[in-house]
C-alpha cells in the first residue's frame, strides 16, 4: 500500500486476459479518518427485494375511531363493523349472508386473511354453498388517486399517464349515456313520480330489477377484488346524502373519487351505513332475455331499496347522473329545490345560477375569474343557501384550448381523469380535436383543482337566475329580463336550438326542448320543480333572465352569432344590478322586455329585429320559433303549478301571443 493509504498497483509480471499484466492490491484496510467524502452506510437487512420493496412504503396511520355515546371503539371494532356494513352491501338475495371480505389487494396479501364477521341482514333461506362461499373478495376501500392509478395502469388495458398528469383510460364500447336503457322500478312508492308521454323514466318491476342486481352482485363477488367508495352528495351538512359505490375497476373508483364529496378520516369512521348504493357490473351485460331488456345494457333505479344496478356499460357518467336522479327524487320530499344548473358568486356574495344545455355556454359563462365557482352543473336551492351536490367537475374536451379554457386546461393534472381522449404515442401529449373514439371526451377533476373554487362549495340565496339559449333562428333578444310568470314558462320549456350541420340531415336550425333545462334526470313532473323555484325566487327576491348565446341579424348560415365578449359584458351587467336600472321595451309575439343600452355592447344588437335586413323573413322565423314553443308547452297544460294554482294561468299567458 502506498504510504498515503491508498492501493498500488504493481506488476507481478503474470499476464492476465488480454496479455495484461495482473492487478494486486494490498489487503490492508486504509484508516477511517484518511477517507474522503465517506457515503458508506450500514447495508440493509432485506434478504430479497420483495423484502427490500416492503421498506420502501410507510404504513398509513389509522383512521380516527368511531366516535360513540358509549364511548370510543376500538380500531379493530370500528375495522370490524366497516367490513360488515360492505359485506352487507354485497350480500346476494339468495345468501343469508354477505360473502367473505377483507381490505386490501390480493396481489399484496402475504397471508390468508382472518374473517370479519357478518350481521344476518337477510331473511331468505340459504342455498346450496357454491365455490364463491370458499374465497374472499378483496375490498379496496377509498384508495387515494395515487393507488388508484397503479392499479388502473397495471390491470386495466387502455389506461395511460398524460403528458400533464392526468389518467387516461377507455369506457368501451359506450361512450356516452343510454338514456333508452334506463329503467326505474313502479310500485307503491313511486305513485308520484313522472311516468308516460315525454318523461325519462321507464318502469320495470321489483321482480326484473332484482334478478339484474342478483346478477350484478354475483358477478362483482366472483372477482378477486372489488373497488369501494364510500362518499358523500351535497355539501350543505343538513342534506347531505351517504353513498357507496361498488365497482369493477379502478377508473370508475377514481371517477367517483373526483365527482363525489370526499370525506375526512374523522367523517369516513363513522359512516356507517350508506343512504343509496350503486353496484356497477358494467363489464357483465344484462340477460338481454329478462322481461323489459332491450340490449346488453341495463341501468336500473329503485328508489325503495335506495339502490342502482349498472350492466353492458362502462361509461362513467351514468353513476353521475343515476345520482343526480336520486337527488331529483329525494330533494323536493323536503322542500329543497335540484338544480341542473352552474352557480357562482361575487366578491359581494351575490349567487348567480346559470341554467342552460349544451352549447348554450353554461361551463363557460360560470366559471368566471372575478368571481368563485360554487359549481358547474349540479346544485341543491334550500332554506340555507345553495349548494354544490358534487365534489367534482366533469367537463367536456372536444377541442380544449389553453387559450380559450385555461382553467379546465390546467385542472387535467394529477389526479384527473381523461376518458376516450386521444394522445400522441411517444409524448402522451394528448389531441383534444380528435375524434376518432368520440366526440364524447371528457375529464373529471376535483372541483379545487379550479383556483377560485370556493370551498366548502356553499352560498347565499341566488340574486340571478339565468337561462341560456343558443338560438340559432337568430330571433330572441341577446338578454331580456322576465318576470316571474315568464322565468317559469322558459324554465319549464328549456330550450335551445341545433345547428344545421351538427347532425346529419338536419339541413335548418332545429327546436329543442329539455324540461327544467335537464329532462333526461328529473324524476317529478317538471311543474313540480317550477312551483318550487317561483316559490323561492318570490321569497328571496331573485330576478329571472333570458340570455341568448345564439346568432343575431339572422338564422344560422345568414347571420352571425353573438360574441363571446358581448355576452360576457351583458352577464357582468346582471351581476353588478347595472340591468336593473336600465330602461327598457316590449318585444312583439314573445313580449319580452329587453334594454335598450348596455354598456360595452352595441344597442343596434339588443333588438333581433334592427339586426334582420330581411324584416319579412325575420317575422316568419320569429312566428314559426313560437309555434315550436307553444307545441312543446301543450304537454304541460293539464298540469296545476302551486298550491292554489294561480300560477298555471299566469304562466300560460307568459308564453308567446300571437
Amino acid at each position: 500500500m502506498a504510504a498515503n493509504g491508498e492501493f498500488s498497483f504493481r506488476s507481478s509480471g503474470v499476464k492476465g486476459r488480454n496479455g495484461l499484466p495482473k492487478i494486486h492490491t494490498d489487503k490492508k484496510a486504509a484508516d477511517e479518518s484518511d477517507i474522503c467524502h465517506d457515503d458508506s452506510a450500514t447495508p440493509v437487512k432485506a434478504q430479497t427485494l420483495d423484502e427490500l420493496h416492503s421498506l420502501q412504503k410507510k404504513k398509513s396511520a389509522p383512521t380516527t375511531p368511531i366516535q360513540a355515546a358509549l364511548g370510543e371503539f376500538a380500531e379493530e371494532d370500528r375495522h370490524k363493523q366497516q367490513m360488515q356494513s360492505i359485506s352487507a352491501s354485497l350480500a346476494s338475495l339468495t345468501r343469508e349472508t354477505g360473502p367473505k371480505v377483507v381490505k386490501g389487494d390480493p396481489a399484496r396479501a402475504a397471508e390468508t386473511p382472518r374473517v370479519a364477521p357478518v350481521s344476518h341482514h337477510h331473511f331468505e333461506p340459504t342455498l346450496d354453498i357454491s365455490d364463491s362461499g370458499l374465497k374472499f373478495t378483496h375490498i379496496l376501500y377509498n384508495l387515494s388517486p395515487a393507488e388508484l392509478y397503479e392499479q388502473a395502469i397495471k390491470y386495466e388495458k387502455g389506461s395511460f399517464i398524460t403528458s400533464s398528469g392526468a389518467l387516461a383510460t377507455l369506457s368501451g364500447a359506450k361512450t356516452g349515456r343510454s338514456p333508452r336503457d334506463k329503467r326505474v322500478v313502479k310500485d307503491e312508492t313511486t305513485d308520484d313520480l313522472w311516468w308516460g308521454k315525454g318523461s325519462p323514466n321507464i318502469e320495470m318491476d321489483e321482480h326484473t330489477f332484482l334478478v339484474n342486481r342478483e346478477r350484478a352482485v354475483d358477478y362483482l363477488c366472483s372477482l378477486e377484488k372489488v373497488y369501494v367508495n364510500d362518499q358523500f352528495l351535497n355539501w350543505d351538512p343538513e342534506h347531505r346524502i351517504k353513498v357507496r359505490i361498488v365497482s369493477a375497476r379502478a377508473y370508475h373508483s377514481l371517477f367517483m373519487h373526483n365527482m363525489c364529496i370526499r370525506p375526512t378520516p374523522e367523517e369516513l369512521a363513522s359512516f356507517g351505513t350508506p343512504d343509496f348504493t350503486i353496484y356497477n357490473a358494467g363489464q357483465f351485460p344484462c340477460n338481454r332475455y329478462t322481461h323489459y331488456m332491450t340490449s346488453s345494457t341495463s341501468i336500473d333505479v329503485n328508489l325503495s331499496r335506495r339502490e342502482m344496478v349498472i350492466l353492458g356499460t362502462q361509461y362513467a357518467g351514468e353513476m353521475k347522473k343515476g345520482l343526480f336522479s336520486l337527488m331529483h327524487y329525494l330533494m323536493p320530499k323536503r322542500g329543497v329545490l335540484s338544480l341542473h344548473s352552474g352557480c357562482n358568486m361575487g366578491k359581494d356574495g351575490d349567487v348567480a345560477l346559470f341554467f342552460g344545455l349544451s352549447g348554450t355556454g353554461k361551463t363557460t359563462l360560470s366559471t368566471d375569474h372575478n368571481r368563485y365557482l360554487i359549481g358547474d352543473d349540479e346544485h341543491c336551492w334550500s332554506d340555507n343557501g345553495v349548494s354544490n351536490i358534487e365534489g367534482g367537475c366533469y367537463a367536456k374536451c372536444i377541442d380544449l384550448s389553453r387559450e380559450k379554457e385555461p382553467d379546465i386546461w390546467n385542472a387535467i393534472k394529477f389526479g384527473a381523469v381523461v376518458e376516450n381522449v386521444v394522445f400522441d404515442e411517444h409524448t402522451r401529449e394528448v389531441d383534444y380535436s380528435d375524434k376518432s373514439v368520440t366526440e364524447n371526451t371528457r375529464a373529471a377533476y376535483p372541483i379545487e383543482f379550479i383556483p377560485n373554487a370556493k370551498i366548502p362549495c356553499v352560498g347565499p340565496h341566488p340574486k340571478n337566475v339565468i337561462l341560456l339559449a343558443c338560438d340559432a333562428f337568430g330571433v330572441l333578444p341577446p338578454v331580456s329580463k322576465l318576470n316571474l310568470a315568464q322565468t317559469m314558462y322558459h324554465f319549464i320549456s328549456g330550450y335551445t336550438a341545433l345547428v344545421a350541420g351538427t347532425e346529419d340531415g338536419i339541413k335548418e336550425p332545429t327546436a329543442t326542448f329539455s324540461a327544467c333545462f335537464g329532462a333526461a334526470f328529473i324524476m317529478l313532473h317538471p311543474t313540480k320543480y317550477a312551483a318550487v323555484l317561483a316559490d323561492k325566487m318570490q321569497k328571496h327576491g331573485a330576478t329571472g333572465w333570458l340570455v341568448n348565446t345564439g346568432w343575431s341579424g339572422g338564422s344560422y348560415g345568414s347571420g352571425s352569432r353573438i360574441k363571446l365578449a358581448y355576452t360576457r359584458k351583458i352577464i357582468d351587467a346582471i351581476h353588478s344590478g347595472e340591468l336593473l336600472k336600465a330602461n327598457y321595451v316590449k318585444t312583439d309575439v314573445f313580449g319580452l322586455e329587453i334594454p335598450t343600452e348596455i354598456e360595452g355592447v352595441p344597442s343596434e344588437i339588443l333588438d333581433p329585429a334592427n339586426t334582420w335586413s330581411n324584416k319579412k323573413a325575420h317575422e316568419e322565423t320569429l312566428l314559426k320559433l313560437a309555434g315550436l314553443f307553444k307545441k312543446n308547452f301543450e304537454g304541460f297544460l293539464n298540469y296545476k303549478i302551486g298550491t292554489d294554482s294561480n300560477l298555471t294561468d299566469e304562466i300560460l299567458a307568459a308564453g308567446p301571443n300571437f
